[in-house]
């Protein structure tokens, strides 16, 4: 009985020992990250923002001395990633660092500004029609929204108006609430997955995090990559879902205010780039006529925009 409490005694003199020159064992490290993961938790701050924290810490740690902040500034500086990722994990490291009461002179990284590539909608129609129902819904209401990832996995039943089809999102990265509509399409969708899973009213409608709903979609895009030997298609991006609405959402009312609101950004110059993007677009359309209000309703609602009246017919367009 004497035994235990001299071996534990020697392996937290080990412990010390081995903390007092930097060489942190795979256990202290993993508490540091705990650490820090559950210091922003108790701040408030976002599942999402948590996630790439620990991640990015997991990352540092794996690759060099994680206590030493020279250590820390020269693996990052040697990692063959875009600068926009290197300046997140210096950003990721701060948090360990702040916690520890620790200063390092941090490398100046900057992301360089590139345009998202906006897919045609009738490729990210395919990858909904493609798509095992649970994430063809996650899918059609990304593209109906252009609600984060994050944001959509968190919605509830009662964020949504089943009835009209409004959606409430509760918006992320500080931005104004917002009101956003999915087409009768999608609703429907949705009624079947909350009924076929009685879900509750306050229960979240998926029970998927945001990583995991990205790990479906490039398990989806891989798939369908290879069916087509079409290398193009793994270059679309979850995200491409709410460039997409945001580029339509702008072509279709130029109202660069009300897209910013929808979309929940906090800076106009967040928004304006999606200017850029209409006007690179294709000026192709697809055209419909609709003869009765069902046919017109319908039409709207999956994104065709009214141009003129044609005898007793409504004339309509979507940008293909």
């Amino acid at each position: 009985m004497e035994a235990q409490p001299s071996v534990l005694t020697h392996l937290c003199s080990r412990a010390r020992a081995r903390a007092a020159h930097h060489l942190p064992t795979l256990h202290t490290v993993k508490d540091e990250v705990f650490n820090v993961i559950w210091h922003l938790k108790k701040q408030g701050y976002s599942e999402h923002t948590i996630n790439f924290v620990r991640k990015a810490l997991n990352r540092i740690q794996s690759g060099c001395d994680f206590s030493n902040p020279d250590a820390v500034k020269g693996f990052i500086a040697r990692l063959d990633v875009a600068e926009s990722y290197k300046r997140n994990l210096c950003y990721a490291y701060e948090h360990y660092l702040k916690l520890n009461g620790l200063i390092w002179e941090k490398t100046k990284y900057y992301a360089r500004d590139r345009l998202p590539k906006i897919p045609e909608e009738r490729t990210l129609d395919m990858l909904i029609a493609s798509a095992y129902p649970r994430l063809a819904l996650k899918l059609s209401i990304s593209k109906d929204t252009g609600l984060r990832p994050f944001e959509l996995v968190a919605l509830r039943v009662k964020d949504v108006d089943l009835e009209k089809g409004i959606v409430y999102p509760a918006t992320a990265k500080h931005g104004s609430a917002r009101v956003l509509k999915i087409t009768r399409k999608t609703l429907e969708m949705l009624k079947v997955h909350i009924h076929e899973n009685n879900i509750n009213v306050n229960t979240k409608i998926f029970k998927q995090t945001s990583p995991q709903y990205s790990t479906s979609f490039r398990n989806l895009r891989k798939a369908i990559s290879e069916k087509l030997k079409d290398p193009s298609m793994r270059t679309i991006r979850l995200y491409d879902f709410r460039h997409f609405f945001a580029t339509k959402l702008y072509h279709q009312t130029k109202d660069i205010l009300f897209v910013k609101a929808q979309m929940g950004h906090r800076k106009i110059s967040t928004t304006l780039r999606y200017t850029q993007l209409v006007e690179m677009g294709d000026d192709s359309f697809t055209v419909k006529i609709a003869s009765t209000i069902e046919e017109f309703s319908a039409l709207l609602e999956s994104g065709f925009e009214f141009v003129s009246d044609y005898g007793d017919n409504k004339v309509l367009r979507k940008r293909k």
